[in-house]
């Protein structure tokens, strides 16, 4: 079993930057896929970013390419997402999430059907 609990969300104005944690326990983990998805209110879950967590290989959205970048200390077993230059449409529930098995295919990181464990979310929401 993996434990997520993510945390540093908030509220912030269209323009600013904000940090998400994803804390991992419970089991450690290596080679496997690590990713961040949101949710808005009305709206289906969305793929944000994701990174292999022994290679450190990215994955981004395109809404979010350039403004966000997701990294991980695996020494902390922590996920992070730096966001920058945030718009009101990031407002969002961000969860972590976590596949505990190898990934096959690079095409894997962008469905949230191929992660196996979840955290509850951290609401972000940006103001205009």
């Amino acid at each position: 079993q993996v434990q997520l609990v993510e945390s540093g969300g908030g509220l912030v104005q269209a323009g600013d930057s904000l940090r998400l944690s994803c804390q991992a326990s419970g089991r450690t983990f290596n080679g496997y896929a690590t990713g961040w998805f949101r949710q808005a209110p009305g709206k289906e879950r969305e793929f944000v970013a994701a990174i292999r967590w022994s290679a450190g290989d990215t994955y981004y959205a395109n809404s979010v390419k350039g403004r966000f970048i997701i990294s991980r200390d695996k020494s902390r077993n922590t996920l992070y997402l730096q966001m920058n230059k945030m718009k009101p449409e990031d407002t969002a529930l961000y969860s972590c999430a976590v596949r505990n098995d190898q990934i096959r295919y690079s095409s894997q990181y962008y469905s949230g059907a191929n992660y196996d464990y979840w955290g509850r979310g951290t609401q972000v929401t940006v103001s205009s």
